[in-house]
């Protein structure tokens, strides 16, 4: 059991963080759609507001929030533009989780505090031919003397364009092995020779939030860079730091849906039609109410998986039920408000056009909705057959 951060002071951390995100960063949205990142002042203030370390234990620097905090912090923040939670998240619920779970003593030490203080991290393992097939995964890292050599592409990084740690999945084995014992996880310097940096790719969405290649060539990395200094536990540690991004992108996708909703409703009680407004238009309201609806379903399965992880339990099946589910409700969220829009909502000097696209890739990365169809269909049936009904 995780008892987290003290509730008390999480609340008002809560209450500080809303109020950021509403007097600050939504101002500056335009500023970080135009120029396409997060301009380095806002970055400080997130630093000193602890955002880069908040699921990281207090001894290395963070504030040591359980997963239903972290969430909680996710789902406020992403009120805002998506980049200002993409260029936090992977810092804290998957670079800084797989270290803090699977890491050695010394790499916790080492890497840790670095992470919480807003070292910027990305996290290795898409790559030009393997996203969900790990089997199909290029990237080798040989072993030479006391260290390995990566070679390798990484593909679709977040973070990659201005990261100072990167974790990184490689192949220690040319077959594949049972259960991905092939894949081992090392903690990268992002500044190692050997490693270059792609142009940040252009995107539907998502403006400020970069993307790009990790091209590796012959990049030296001591031993003490493999996690938890043991070969073929890469995929495991990639699940389960994907559980923890799945739960972060059903929270973002609540977020934004919420963003979504209020924008569409201040728009229906603004716009008028026929003499009145059109939030008095039975089939607006319908699309207003199942909007909600469904925002609330997704917070509420957010919750409990939320809580079962803070309880130590395996939440594979929740975390991808839960993801599949939110990103789902916010792309029909986006569409009503577009629909609500009518005209206005297919220009692009309105919000709703920008949500549309923004909310897109919330179906895609952190695995499809059609892998966590199948995610969800494969722990069912394991369950099933091991206990029988699974309810």
């Amino acid at each position: 059991m995780n008892p987290g951060m003290d509730p008390e002071i999480f609340d008002q951390f809560v209450d500080q963080l809303r109020r950021y995100v509403r007097e600050r960063l939504i101002p500056i949205e335009e500023e970080v759609i135009g120029q396409d990142r997060v301009p380095e002042a806002i970055l400080s203030e997130m630093r000193e507001m602890g955002l880069f370390g908040i699921t990281i234990p207090e001894k290395f620097g963070g504030a040591g929030m359980n997963v239903s905090q972290y969430i909680e912090t996710v789902k406020q923040l992403s009120y805002a533009a998506p980049a200002f939670r993409s260029t936090m998240s992977i810092n804290v619920g998957m670079t800084g989780s797989a270290i803090k779970n699977f890491g050695t003593v010394e790499q916790k030490a080492e890497w840790l505090p670095r992470i919480s203080s807003g070292e910027i991290a990305c996290f290795g393992l898409t790559e030009p031919g393997s996203g969900s097939d790990s089997a199909a995964m290029q990237t080798m890292a040989v072993r030479d003397g006391n260290g390995y050599r990566l070679t390798g592409t990484k593909r679709y990084i977040t973070n990659s364009p201005h990261a100072n740690i990167g974790l990184i999945m490689a192949r220690t084995s040319k077959e594949a092995l049972p259960k991905n014992g092939h894949v081992s996880a090392f903690i990268v310097d992002m500044a190692a020779p050997g490693i270059t940096i792609g142009k940040p790719d252009r995107k539907m969405g998502q403006s400020g939030a970069q993307i790009a290649d990790v091209i590796m060539e012959d990049v030296r990395v001591p031993l003490a860079a493999l996690v938890g200094g043991e070969e073929g536990r890469g995929f495991q540690i990639a699940m389960q730091s994907l559980d923890n991004g799945r739960l972060s992108v059903a929270a973002m996708s609540v977020g934004m849906g919420r963003r979504i909703l209020d924008t569409a409703l201040r728009y229906a009680t603004e716009r008028k039609a026929f003499g009145e407004a059109i939030a008095n238009f039975q089939l607006i309201q319908a699309m207003l109410a199942d909007s909600d609806a469904e925002l609330y379903a997704a917070e509420c399965a957010i919750t409990d998986a939320c809580a079962r992880a803070d309880r130590g339990e395996v939440i594979i099946r929740q975390a991808a039920a839960a993801k599949l589910f939110a990103s789902e409700t916010c792309g029909r969220v986006a569409d009503r408000c577009v629909q609500i829009y009518g005209g206005a909502g297919y220009l692009a000097e309105y919000p709703a056009e920008r949500f549309f696209r923004d909310a897109r890739i919330l179906r895609i990365y952190e695995g499809t909705s059609q892998i966590m169809q199948l995610q969800i269909a494969k722990q069912l049936l394991r369950e099933f057959v091991r206990e029988g009904a699974v309810w």
